[in-house]
């Protein structure tokens, strides 16, 4: 059976979603606000979903923020259109289990890759940040790795990261790191910003983070550099008996309004999608930073590496509420 917002409000004796909102207040969250916050350009549909997520997981005593994030899947799950790429895709359920992925002690190091080309890898990565180690008993690593060394310095300079400048070298393969910056001594400042010059130093990068999880940043450089670097290292990873979870997102997965997306109309969704079928795990629909590109492909109104910390910020949110106090 689909899961549509009734029957979520059925489960939990609710008849509409400001009775689920008034449940989180009266438990001191307030998901809107947790939405706005990491995407002020939000659209209130993503407000509603968070809701209804939030209020499903309170309401089922989620025992931790694993349990939290899937329950908040579901709730972002009720939002997709029937019949729509993102229905198809079960975009909702996605996010839940990637959020659910990174709150796991197995998981070390993720990345928002090719993320330089938009606000929305930061904005996704600052609210995990601050808040999933206070559901972890070790520190999760995140990181940023796109295309261009100029963009990740303005990037972490502008949003207090740490830039790490490489050099690779192409005689050798190997990857040196040249130096750092840290712009920020709060938490803004463990995250790490790198940018690559091309696709090569871009999976050395990925391979000196140690990364295990990692979305696709905006559509850019879609085909030049982050379906590319995700697909070449899933190979390389795997090669050397290591996990690796890939999600593909960005403005060219699932629609056809960008120029490299070589085929037409609502049914062929064009060259990005096609390439992040071949390395992802999951695969989200529209962009990684636009609201508006997201709900035109049967979703909620927010970018798709926003809503990965706000995922993983509502989760904790609940688990604390929960089980922490």
């Amino acid at each position: 059976m689909p899961i549509t917002k009734q029957s979520l409000l059925n489960e939990m004796g609710f008849d509409s979603l400001e009775q689920a909102y008034q449940y989180c207040l009266a438990q001191d969250i307030d998901p809107k606000k947790l939405v706005l916050e990491t995407q002020l350009i939000a659209f209130e549909d993503a407000c509603n979903a968070y809701t209804l997520g939030g209020a499903l997981a309170l309401y089922r005593q989620a025992n931790n923020a694993q349990q939290a994030a899937l329950s908040i899947g579901e709730g972002l799950q009720a939002f997709c259109k029937p019949g729509s790429v993102a229905s198809q895709r079960e975009v909702g359920l996605g996010h839940g289990a990637l959020a659910a992925r990174l709150l796991n002690e197995e998981t070390q190091c993720f990345a928002f890759l090719a993320g330089h080309e938009s606000f929305a890898a930061a904005e996704g990565a600052i609210k995990i940040a601050l808040n999933a180690n206070k559901s972890r008993t070790s520190p999760l690593k995140v990181v940023l790795n796109g295309l261009g060394k100029d963009a990740a310095y303005l990037i972490s300079r502008i949003n207090g990261f740490t830039y790490v400048k490489t050099q690779y070298h192409y005689e050798t393969g190997e990857l040196e790191e040249v130096s750092r910056k840290r712009f920020s001594q709060g938490e803004r400042g463990e995250i790490l910003c790198y940018g690559a010059d091309d696709v090569r130093e871009g999976v050395a990068i990925m391979h000196e983070a140690n990364v295990d999880v990692s979305i696709t940043g905006n559509s850019t450089n879609p085909t030049r550099f982050q379906h590319p670097v995700a697909g070449i290292y899933k190979s390389e990873r795997l090669a050397l008996g290591k996990k690796y979870f890939s999600v593909a997102s960005g403005g060219g997965t699932g629609r056809t309004l960008h120029p490299d997306n070589v085929a037409a109309g609502p049914a062929s969704y064009g060259m990005t999608d096609t390439m992040g079928r071949m390395h992802a795990d999951a695969q989200f629909a529209g962009s990684s930073s636009v609201p508006a590109h997201v709900a035109m492909m049967g979703f909620i109104g927010m970018g798709n590496n926003p809503m990965v910390g706000a995922s993983v910020a509502l989760a904790v949110e609940v688990d604390q509420r929960l089980n922490q106090h």
